[in-house]
């Protein structure tokens, strides 16, 4: 996966409030408060890890064009799928 100049400023950004909360949350799970260090923990994991990954607005803007384009337009890849579909049931 390659970072452009924005994804890259969008990571420094999460990474800039997840770091704190993931040390807040060690510093818990050190001192025996284990339901909340590791709920915390989960938190700070999914601030980085789900724009990166889920929320690519690539794939977000893709899906909505294909939604929204009649069949015609929409290419290869939406009229393989639609032959599926019709070939499944």
């Amino acid at each position: 996966m390659s970072f452009g100049l924005f994804d890259m400023i969008g990571l420094a950004a999460s990474l800039a409030f997840a770091l704190p909360l993931a040390n807040y949350a060690i510093v818990r799970l050190l001192a025996g408060e284990t339901a909340l260090g590791g709920g915390l923990l989960v938190v700070a994991v999914a601030m980085v890890v789900l724009p990166q990954y889920f929320l690519d607005p690539a794939r977000i803007f893709r899906g909505l064009v294909r939604g929204l384009l009649p069949r015609q337009l929409r290419g290869d890849d939406a009229e393989s799928e639609t032959d599926r579909d019709a070939v499944e049931k």
